[in-house]
């Protein structure tokens, strides 16, 4: 091994402010951390700063391997609505299914100026195709082909970049879909196709259509930077063609199968989803009994749970009130980070959010125009923040600009002094944080006096006791590198894909040979995409589940067959797999009804290729406590909310030794974030160097 070059291993993760970049050194397992600017308007041109600056310290281009990336592009197109022009084609007599969608509606039941999201596709851009397969996907019509050939040049002259394919059960018989792209590739070279039978093969009709029209507005997005940032690499002399993007599942997919395919609605929580994946990997003991990660950034707090040592999961999300039913980590994302800006309303009330002043011009600490108070400029005022040590001393805060943009925006409006000014933002911020954790444990049935929180992100580990103690947590965990620990979890996770078929039949009428000729149809596609993404298949693992439902119910849970055969499916492994369903119900729901007799909606593989991960080494605790001296940086007047100010001793988190412990009222410093430690707090380091916070 003398002499041999370096192997490396980078993660990035764009958020609303910063880029966070972590390169593992794969022989040492040795890591670098990199924190530059976002750049909103490409967000690709922040990676390559990032990536230029380790190339300064010295990493060949060359060495690196590998490269997997989450990203917020498909989520902040969406937000923003600067997606792409699309039609669509649709079955003759059902143009109204995007008006109608599911007739629910969101929000206030007593919003008299209620109005619909605007549709994707408008009424202009919707074609009716004359065709119709019923529910088993027998052809009762046959494909207009004449009338899809029209269709296309009509939509061509209008000038769609993208066009959305969306058939009556289609997803039982896709021929119709797919001869419907071929004319249009015909008709239309070059332009954006996407098939609900590839995209959601799945029942109900509006979550189809939605999740396909969603894939149709972002393909093109997503394709453009993707490209953008392969050719940036290239230049960059990033050789390797190991390029990934994170999954809303908590997986990895390479840049290839996100042209096209229909995947581009995989993405859409991406950026998030690699700090859950981080914490159920690097958090294990932890992740076992329970964990509730608070990842708090720039522009937005995302928050999620783990337990038995995995994230939970749904399969039906909402975002910017769009339903997309896809494999996600189950998270809850508000806005409530540190670019939060905060505002005083028509009422004279203190609001925080949703607007944020993100990466440009950001806070008004920042230096760069920004005017407007938000949660930074407060922890700035309360000496959270060391404003010349921010980002280890690369970027220094004006604490002027912060008192002046409080004192203008929040506090003479408001006839208080700036300092609670402060207090009131960081106590409503804290507040929505916790009201949000309270709310989505009380959903799932999750007792948050037993959890532990992990916060990540900038912000996380700042507001992290003050959440807690609102939540009545004791315990916190505050990883060795929270403001790229998601940048990390890109290094943590496997290859995954998902892929789903619908079929409605009782579970006592389908025979194990049937339900194995679907699942091998499954497996059979996912093996010729993994080939063509330069995969072996034989690396893979397969994991299948069933949807399953009590008769006349509607909705369904997802139900593993892991463990229940060997080979093939059996009549015992089925009759095995109800009886799985019925404890799951009991679980979520409190109840089964083991009378009732039970009906398979959906059949999912889910197909995992491990790749190498990192893997922190636990080091031994001294035999006694080391001191913490060594590691003081000094004091700093600091302002814990509704009490008074006091002197905080401050702490240089890199220098406390494994073992050292600390009792509050204490500042930890690190490069990419601080920790914030009240005076009825303590903490200890742990062998894998996280920093355990508890309540005395």
């Amino acid at each position: 091994m003398s002499g041999a070059s370096p192997r490396y291993r980078l993660g990035v993760d764009v958020g609303g402010t910063h880029t966070d970049l972590v390169l593992l050194n794969a022989a040492s397992g040795e890591l670098l951390v990199e924190k530059v600017s976002s750049t909103p308007k490409n967000p690709a041109l922040g990676v390559l700063n990032g990536l230029a600056r380790f190339i300064a310290r010295g990493v060949a281009p060359g060495d690196i391997e590998f490269f997997a990336h989450g990203t917020t592009i498909t989520t902040n197109a969406l937000l923003e609505m600067r997606g792409a022009k699309v039609g669509l084609l649709i079955t003759q007599g059902y143009r109204a299914v995007q008006a109608v969608q599911n007739q629910a509606r969101d929000g206030n039941l007593f919003d008299y100026f209620y109005a619909k999201p605007q549709p994707i596709a408008p009424q202009s851009l919707t074609q009716e195709i004359p065709e119709r397969s019923d529910y088993a996907g027998t052809v009762l019509v046959p494909l207009d082909r004449d009338a899809v050939r029209r269709a296309a040049r009509e939509l061509k002259q209008a000038k769609v970049d993208s066009i959305a394919v969306c058939y009556l059960f289609a997803f039982m018989n896709p021929a119709h879909e797919e001869i419907t792209r071929a004319i249009i590739l015909e008709e239309y070279p070059g332009v954006s196709v996407s098939l609900s039978s590839e995209v959601l093969p799945r029942i109900r009709e509006w979550a189809r259509l939605s999740t396909t029209l969603l894939n149709a507005y972002l393909e093109p997005v997503l394709v453009r930077y993707i490209d953008h940032l392969n050719r940036g690499l290239d230049d960059a002399e990033v050789g390797t063609q190991q390029r990934f993007l994170m999954q809303s599942n908590g997986g990895v997919m390479p840049f290839s199968a996100a042209i096209g395919g229909g995947r581009t609605m995989h993405t859409l929580f991406s950026g998030p989803a690699a700090g859950a994946q981080a914490s159920a990997h690097l958090a294990r003991a932890e992740a076992k009994s329970g964990l509730v990660t608070l990842d708090m950034g720039g522009t937005s707090a995302d928050i999620a749970f783990i337990e038995g040592g995995v994230p939970l999961e749904t399969t039906e999300s909402v975002i910017a009130r769009r339903q997309i039913d896809v494999p996600a980590l189950d998270m809850s994302s508000i806005s409530a980070g540190g670019g939060s800006i905060a505002w005083i309303d028509g009422g004279g009330f203190l609001n925080v959010g949703p607007q944020s002043a993100g990466a440009d011009p950001g806070p008004a600490c920042y230096g760069r125009g920004g005017t407007r108070p938000t949660v930074t400029d407060a922890d700035v005022v309360c000496g959270y923040l060391n404003p010349n040590y921010f980002l280890g001393g690369s970027q220094t805060l004006d604490v002027a600009a912060s008192h002046a943009a409080l004192q203008q925006h929040v506090a003479d409006p408001l006839k208080m002094n700036v300092l609670d000014a402060a207090v009131g933002i960081q106590r409503i911020v804290d507040m929505r944080m916790a009201d949000e954790v309270r709310v989505f444990a009380a959903k799932r049935g999750v007792d948050l006096s037993a959890f532990t929180l992990l916060p990540f992100g900038g912000a996380g580990a700042v507001h992290a006791a003050a959440v807690a103690e609102e939540l009545g947590m004791r315990r916190i965990l505050v990883p060795p590198r929270p403001g790229a620990f998601s940048a990390l979890g890109l290094l943590c996770t496997d290859v995954v894909h998902d892929y789903i078929r619908s079929e409605l039949k009782p579970l006592t009428d389908v025979t194990p040979a049937h339900a194995e000729s679907i699942f091998s149809q499954l497996e059979e596609r996912a093996r010729g995409e993994l080939i063509a993404e330069g995969m072996d298949p034989k690396s893979a693992a397969f994991l299948r589940e069933l949807d399953l439902r009590y008769t006349g119910q509607g909705y369904e849970l997802r139900t593993s067959l892991d463990g229940l055969f060997t080979d093939r499916l059996t009549t015992t492994a089925l009759a095995a797999a109800r009886d799985r369903f019925d404890e799951r119900h009991a679980q979520i729901h409190g109840h089964a009804a083991k009378e009732r007799s039970v009906e398979v909606v959906s059949y999912r593989l889910r197909v995992r290729v491990t790749v190498p991960k990192y893997h922190p080494e636990l080091e031994p605790m001294p035999p006694t406590t080391p001191p913490a001296n060594r590691a003081i940086k000094g004091q700093r007047a600091v302002h814990f909310g509704g009490k008074s100010t006091v002197a905080a001793t401050v702490y240089e988190r890199d220098k406390l030794a494994i073992g050292a412990r600390i009792a509050g009222p204490v500042i930890v410093e690190q490069f990419d974030a601080t920790t914030v430690i009240p005076a009825d707090w303590s903490g200890h380091v742990d062998g894998f160097r996280n920093l355990i916070l508890e309540k005395a």
